[in-house]
Parts: C-alpha cells; sequence; structure tokens
C-alpha cells in the first residue's frame, strides 16, 4: 500500500508540468473566454465590461444567423470527415502492401498534407477562379462545362467546393494514421487466417477492421475537430458568406469586425461544447464497439 502510494505521488511529479503547461495555453483562455461571454466586453475597452449574465448565449440561441453557421458546420464535418477516412483507408491499405517506389510514393501522398493550409487555399482560390482559374479552362476545352463556373461564389458551388478542398488537404492525413496503425497489426492473425483459406474480404472485415478500430477511432476523433474549427480554409476561399460561414468564422466577425467581444466569447463557448460534447460522442462509440462490429 505504502509503495502504491509512493508511485502514485511520482506519476503525479511527473505530469505537474504538464499540468501546468496545459493550466497556461488551455485552462486559463478557456475560463478567461467563459468570464468575456458573460459580460457586454467591447475590444476598444474589454476592462471597463458589465456583468450581465447569460444575455449573450440568449441572444445567440435566437440568432438564425448562428444556427445557419452551426448547420453548416456540422453539414462540413459530416461530408468531409467520412470521405477523408475512406479515402485514407484506401491509400493506406495500398502503402501498406510491399512494391517497388513505395517509399517515394508515401512521401508524395503526404505533400498536399503538407502543404500550409492557407497557401492551399489560397493555391485553389486561384485554381477555380472564375475568369482566370485553370480548373475551368480544363473543363471548357474538355467539354465537360459550356462556360466557367463561380466555384467558391455560387450559393451552390461554394459549399461543395470546399468540401471537396479539404477532403484534398487532409486525407493524407487520415491514411498516415491509418497506415501506421496496420503496420502494427499482429501480422500472424492475417497469415493463419489465409492457411485456413479464409478470403480476403472476410479477413479485412473480420480481423482487419476490428483491430484498426482504436486507430480509426482517434483519426475520426483529430479530423472532427479540426472540421468543427475550421476557419482558414472557408475564409479564404469564400471569405465565410452565409452559405459557408461556421462557428469560427461567426464567433471571429462579432469578435474582431464588430468588437464585440462578449458576444464573440458566446459564440466560441458554445463551439467548445459542441466539439467537447462530439469528443465524448465519439469515445463512448469506440467504448461500445460499434465501429468494426459487422
Amino acid at each position: 500500500m505504502q509503495q502504491h502510494s509512493s508511485l502514485s505521488k511520482t506519476a503525479w511529479l511527473f505530469m505537474t508540468p504538464c499540468l501546468l503547461v496545459l493550466f497556461v495555453v488551455a485552462a486559463w483562455p478557456l475560463l478567461r473566454t467563459f468570464m468575456l461571454s458573460l459580460t457586454n466586453a467591447r475590444l476598444e475597452d474589454i476592462t471597463h465590461a458589465q456583468w450581465i449574465g447569460s444575455a449573450n448565449f440568449r441572444d445567440l440561441f435566437v440568432d438564425a444567423e448562428w444556427w445557419g453557421a452551426v448547420t453548416n458546420t456540422l453539414l462540413f464535418a459530416a461530408f468531409s470527415v467520412p470521405c477523408e477516412a475512406i479515402l485514407g483507408l484506401m491509400i493506406a491499405l495500398v502503402l501498406h502492401k510491399t512494391f517497388k517506389g513505395r517509399g517515394l510514393l508515401r512521401a508524395a501522398v503526404l505533400v498536399p498534407w503538407a502543404i500550409p493550409t492557407i497557401v492551399s487555399a489560397r493555391m485553389w482560390g486561384w485554381m477555380l477562379h472564375d475568369v482566370y482559374g485553370i480548373i475551368n479552362e480544363l473543363l471548357v476545352r474538355l467539354g465537360a462545362i459550356a462556360a466557367p463556373l463561380p466555384w467558391t461564389a455560387s450559393p451552390t458551388l461554394s459549399f461543395v467546393t470546399i468540401v471537396l478542398v479539404d477532403v484534398w488537404k487532409t486525407t493524407p492525413f487520415m491514411a498516415l494514421l491509418l497506415l501506421a496503425g496496420l503496420q502494427a497489426l499482429p501480422q500472424d492473425c492475417f497469415e493463419a487466417a489465409l492457411v485456413d483459406g479464409v478470403s480476403r474480404k472476410r479477413i479485412f472485415f473480420r480481423i482487419t477492421m476490428p483491430l484498426l478500430r482504436p486507430t480509426l477511432i482517434i483519426a475520426l476523433i483529430f479530423r472532427t475537430l479540426d472540421a468543427l474549427r475550421v476557419f482558414d480554409l472557408v475564409y479564404i476561399l469564400s471569405s465565410g458568406d452565409s452559405n459557408t460561414e461556421t462557428m469560427s468564422i461567426y464567433a471571429r466577425r462579432h469578435f474582431v469586425d464588430y468588437a464585440n467581444v462578449g458576444y464573440g466569447s458566446a459564440a466560441a463557448v458554445c463551439l467548445f461544447f459542441v466539439v467537447a460534447l462530439v469528443t465524448v460522442f465519439y469515445i463512448n462509440m469506440g467504448r461500445r464497439n460499434i465501429l468494426g462490429d459487422a
């Protein structure tokens, strides 16, 4: 019992620096944001803010623009994350095989993810431009479209365009995580299944996917968190108009453009709780073995 207590104290001693760093860079800013959300703070005079309680949250919950941003964010995550997971798994399965030039192909696949988001968003913005973009030029010459399309300005195309660019940008990240998970799987299970004459399809669904489930859940959590917090990609490609505005852009607009720190902080706090709820959902889903049971 005494030895267990000593080990516990040692563990807390080693964890103390990490906990202090987390408090400084995460807990305190979050607490400060929550405190500001309960005031009428303005950007030009935060120090003289007055306490107004939950008024900002009440106004937020009846704001149609806020719910539009919530809808856009959830739809963005619902479309982009599954596509990235499926494509990332397919790429990971290919890169897991042994073939000539595999190392070079692995490096090439990571290029889109290695490019900073701001750079890739600006690059795609130029290529998708409706007047001088190369995408429209190629599609017109191939006869796929009759005239150039406003990919990032059209109310019907801008959302789809942003999802496709995000899938291009982040699929390598999913592939990298899933490839690491595949390489860590015990190979004797697959060898025994092949010796017993089990089909490759059955091996994939009955052995590979269940064993890969923890890695897949971690990858989904990371990508969903990024998708729910998306800002730079949407802001650069479409300036965050009403058709593509996300929760992060909404919070930034009120915080910076309107200088309403209290209201913008309330939107940021709500975004935090949405992200937290989704994370808890994924963790519970993994514990209940929903993924990979079929």
